[in-house]
């Protein structure tokens, strides 16, 4: 209690709900597998301190696995310094270190001496050993391979894992889909903070000049990413060029640790206006003076990188911008293009698990047992292809299949979820899809239910649409796969004769069995509107001795 009161901000709801259920889980006898997945500064970082901390106090070991060195060393501050009043070790595995520190921060891991080891792919490697490992914290897991996670987790079985992003890869955002792990979603932004406005454009000097002096006008400075090492000195020239008035450093991953360590000291303490850089600027580094970020051929990149390298801007509460800059004379792949899209589409607070939604739809899911990163999900659509797997599932399991209604009920009258009574089109799109997957009416009673609470009295035309699904699950449970008008009768689209004749002996209205299929209720003649016939078909279906 003591540590986490020391924390100098107020925690989200978000923040406090995911605490809770790590905890639960690191007190559980089954592993933990957590997927923590929370947009930059919306507070990933200080649950990873306290369920290190919590491990820690309870006589464990943690391995914290980053995957750039500027990034380990930023993490070896921050736990230094939030955990200073109390005796934990804390030592750094990265290429910063020497032969001889690496050495010996080894030799006190194995000896236990060393309570948390924060470090790059060097963590992983196999003459790390600890002396009771408890908790793996895997921070930007999306930079890391299938291979080295599996290697950690490998090293105790018992081992708890907790898993930081913004946009997990598809791999792991399907897995915790399907329940195979955990996942707790910070959606909560931080107070102040605004989107960032992003825009997809062609390279054009007259534009990134405008961009320039506007960020430079109010003080900031400005990253200008570009990931190729060997041409990344002639973009910074023509950069000279376009903003001779600015000064301008540059900082890539073949640079010696200790000149890369200064350029980027420099630039945080404002002595360049512009930082030239590959994407060792991508993970977690947090600059709040610097608010304009250009990324050069950005069609290059994937969804989770470009989310990630839009982060580093609008850390401040100032409007932050973010250029996506294309070359004006390439021609772009239809792939390339849904990124850029999704990118400049999703630019709201938050949107990191939309965007790992996309790329799920984009890419696919890859393989759930081994390393393999490929899938077809998008041939089908990511909802239809969970069903389809839910359903593989239990036959393995030997269950009985997910019932779904699988009724065609076509009958007059509008039945829908008008735009003045659900104006959200995410809310609206997801109501549609659960009425469509209900079953029983105790599911139909808790949706309705619902929406009364959330957008207040049904309107005549959601109610009906609410009588439909409800007419949907009496019909399966007669075995009737379809219900529709014609001339003036209903036609029932039956599947089993013992049904349909329990039904027709059953109903108030009289039902005509026409051959093996198909079976006619004719209806009174004063019945010409659609709430009337809708009346009939329910008094028909909803009889008193529904079969089980």
């Amino acid at each position: 209690r003591e540590f986490d009161a020391a924390f100098p901000y107020q925690e989200t709801p978000d923040q406090l709900a995911a605490l809770a259920a790590i905890k639960e889980d690191m007190c559980n006898h089954r592993p933990m597998d957590r997927l923590l997945c929370g947009d930059v500064g919306f507070g990933k970082t200080e649950l990873a301190l306290r369920a290190a901390f919590k491990a820690v106090d309870s006589g464990y070991q943690v391995a914290l696995l980053v995957p750039t060195t500027i990034l380990a060393a930023q993490h070896l501050n921050t736990f230094r310094h939030r955990m200073a009043e109390f005796p934990i070790q804390i030592e750094s595995l990265s290429r910063f270190s020497t032969r001889k520190e690496q050495a010996q921060t080894l030799e006190r891991m194995a000896g236990g001496e060393v309570d948390i080891a924060i470090g790059t792919h060097r963590l992983a490697q196999k003459d790390v050993q600890f002396a009771n490992l408890g908790l793996v914290v895997i921070d930007e897991e999306q930079r890391f391979g299938v291979e080295i996670k599996e290697r950690l987790k490998a090293v105790r079985q018992t081992v708890d894992v907790m898993t930081l992003t913004a946009t997990p890869i598809p791999r792991t955002l399907h897995l915790s889909l399907l329940g195979a792990r955990d996942i707790s979603n910070l959606e909560t932004p931080p107070e102040d903070r605004l989107a960032v406005e992003t825009r997809v454009v062609r390279f054009d000097p007259d534009l990134i000049r405008r961009a320039i002096d506007r960020e430079l006008n109010r003080g900031g400075q400005i990253f200008f990413v570009h990931n190729r090492v060997h041409d990344i000195e002639s973009v910074a020239d023509r950069l000279r060029e376009i903003a001779p008035d600015a000064t301008l450093t540059v900082g890539h991953g073949q640079m010696p640790e200790g000149k890369l360590e200064q350029v980027m000291v420099d630039f945080i303490d404002g002595k360049f206006d512009i930082l030239v850089a590959t994407t060792i600027v991508e993970s977690g580094l947090d600059i709040p003076n610097a608010n304009t970020i250009f990324i050069d051929d950005a069609d290059r990149y994937g969804l989770a990188d470009l989310h990630q390298l839009r982060g580093r801007v609008g850390r401040a509460g100032k409007r932050a911008y973010c250029y996506l800059l294309i070359d004006q004379r390439k021609h772009l792949s239809p792939t390339s293009s849904r990124r850029l899209r999704a990118i400049e589409e999703f630019s709201e607070m938050g949107a990191g698990f939309q965007i790992a939604m996309r790329d799920l739809e984009i890419r696919g899911a890859g393989n759930i047992l081994g390393t393999q990163q490929s899938g077809h999900i998008s041939a089908v659509g990511y909802e239809l292809y969970c069903q389809l797997l839910e359903q593989a599932v239990l036959r393995l399991r030997r269950q009985p299949p997910r019932k779904i209604c699988e009724v065609d009920i076509d009958l007059p009258g509008e039945a829908l979820l008008p735009e003045s009574y659900v104006p959200d089109m995410k809310s609206k799109i997801d109501l549609y899809r659960r009425l469509v997957r209900i079953a029983t009416p105790d599911d139909l009673a808790d949706i309705r239910e619902e929406m009364i609470d959330r957008f207040g009295p049904l309107p005549p035309v959601a109610s009906r649409l609410l009588d439909l699904a409800a007419l949907r699950i009496a019909a399966a449970l007669w075995g009737i796969g379809g219900v529709r008008m014609e001339n003036r009768a209903l036609v029932l689209h039956y599947q089993d004769r013992n049904r349909i004749e329990q039904l027709k002996s059953q109903a108030a209205l009289p039902v005509r069995i026409v051959d093996a299929s198909n079976a006619y209720v004719p209806l009174p003649a004063t019945d010409d509107d659609g709430d009337a016939i809708l009346e009939a078909v329910k008094s028909l279906l909803q009889a008193e001795a529904l079969p089980l």
